[in-house]
């Protein structure tokens, strides 16, 4: 028998038996479409998330404090009692200069007066006394390379002197809870910087702001978040005046740096060239190993749950062509007593199973991309519900070419058994059982 005439055999058995021929090719399908998902999501979730994140971005951020490196060495999370260096603008060029080095963002943390007006008549909340809080000053450009997620509202505008984000602890402060966080949102407070300008006198600086947004940030301590211009002139203002002395304007500090490295990997060495200067720094190390562990667990019990259904469709591969090896005896002894050989028959049949594995593996690729398609929908909505940046989906070729390949060769791996045993039936064996 000629190739041609085997796989018009092989087309023909599944003609005859289509009812048969379309249940194995929907459990393969569906094997096939349960593993190109799980396979996608698993993938996007390692390849996007930490891919994305190994280039930078906040996870490969580094808080820097003025105070000294710990006495445990290098690296330590845990600021040491030396004397604190300050954080100027020599500071950030020096660190800018450092191998590694993707970014430097400074921070301003002064601890004001807070004073939240008090609702109008019929809107939520109750009315607020005053506080005295801290009140983080960023580069409101580089917010995207900061720790820092908006849950409602937006950040303030770059430069604004009049907007403020605040985070769920303010929220605490104004008896709101995070489902009613955007009740909050075009609320005036007015923030206060005081000085001593004197034994017995105190001045202040008033600034009257408006909540644009409600955030959770990361980045230093701080309930609420404004440009770093505002801020930063409200603390020159604070230390001119101190105790009476010469109102002139000091050396520019900062209360903190975030360093970007270049890449996770490079975090560790970028901490240690930090440390030598003889600042203290922090860094989610061990978090990014943490969640780099949950994910390749994620992955595998997916890829498992995969197999598992893999598996049943083997299963119910080799019972269909087991059942069509018991129907076909006649036929098979028809061509055997015209000239068939065994591999011949051998290769009708798997034929017939490896074209039932390839159509539904293509079938279940193309289902299994559209499923994984729609579950991102979902996630990228609640992402971004939460303040939070959606995650692309990632769809690597090779995942579409491994379900197609893979079914087909598990089709022919579930055909072999019973291709054989329609192989070593002989012609009179045959036309006598049929």
């Amino acid at each position: 028998m000629t190739l041609r005439d085997i796989v018009g055999f092989a087309l023909r058995g599944i003609r005859r038996r289509f009812g048969r021929a379309v249940l194995t090719l929907v459990s393969v399908a569906l094997a096939a479409t349960l593993l190109t998902a799980l396979l996608i999501i698993a993938r996007t979730a390692e390849s996007r998330v930490l891919g994305q994140l190994s280039k930078g971005g906040p996870l490969a951020g580094i808080q820097v404090s003025a105070a000294a490196p710990g006495p445990e060495g290098v690296g330590t999370d845990n600021p040491g009692r030396g004397d604190k260096k300050p954080i100027d603008d020599v500071t950030i060029q020096r660190i800018r200069e450092l191998a590694d080095v993707r970014q430097v963002t400074p921070v301003i943390s002064a601890r004001l007066f807070i004073d939240p007006d008090s609702p109008k008549p019929g809107e939520p909340g109750q009315p607020v006394r005053g506080f005295v809080e801290d009140v983080l000053g960023v580069e409101l450009q580089r917010a995207a390379n900061l720790p820092i997620s908006v849950t409602s509202g937006r950040l303030p505008t770059i430069g604004s002197t009049t907007e403020i984000a605040v985070t769920e602890t303010f929220l605490k402060r104004l008896g709101l809870d995070r489902t009613r966080s955007a009740t909050a949102l075009g609320r005036t407070v007015i923030i206060a910087a005081g000085r001593s300008a004197g034994a017995d006198t105190v001045q202040g600086r008033w600034i009257k702001t408006v909540i644009v947004g409600v955030v959770t940030q990361q980045a230093a301590g701080g309930i609420a978040i404004m440009s770093i211009e505002p801020l930063q002139a409200a603390t020159d203002w604070q230390r001119s005046g101190l105790d009476g002395g010469p109102i002139e304007k000091p050396t520019t500090q900062y209360s903190g740096l975030f360093v970007e490295a270049a890449t996770l990997d490079r975090v560790g060495a970028v901490r240690i060239a930090i440390a030598d200067l003889g600042y203290a720094t922090s860094a989610p190390e061990s978090l990014i190993a943490t969640v780099q562990r949950y994910l390749r667990v994620v992955e595998i019990v997916l890829s498992s749950i995969g197999l598992i259904a893999v598996g049943i469709a083997a299963i119910g591969i080799t019972n269909a062509m087991l059942a069509a090896v018991r129907e076909r005896r006649r036929e098979i002894g028809v061509i055997k007593a015209i000239g068939a050989r065994d591999r011949d028959v051998l290769g009708v049949f798997l034929v017939e199973a490896g074209l039932l594995g390839f159509i539904g593996g293509s079938l279940g690729a193309l289902l299994g991309w559209a499923l994984a398609r729609t579950v991102g929908t979902f996630v990228n909505r609640y992402l971004v519900s939460q303040g939070l940046v959606g995650v692309q989906l990632s769809v690597p070729l090779f995942i579409i070419v491994l379900a197609i390949v893979g079914s087909t060769v598990l089709a022919l791996a579930a055909g072999i058994v019973p291709a054989r045993r329609a192989a070593r039936l002989s012609a009179r064996e045959a036309v006598d059982a049929g």
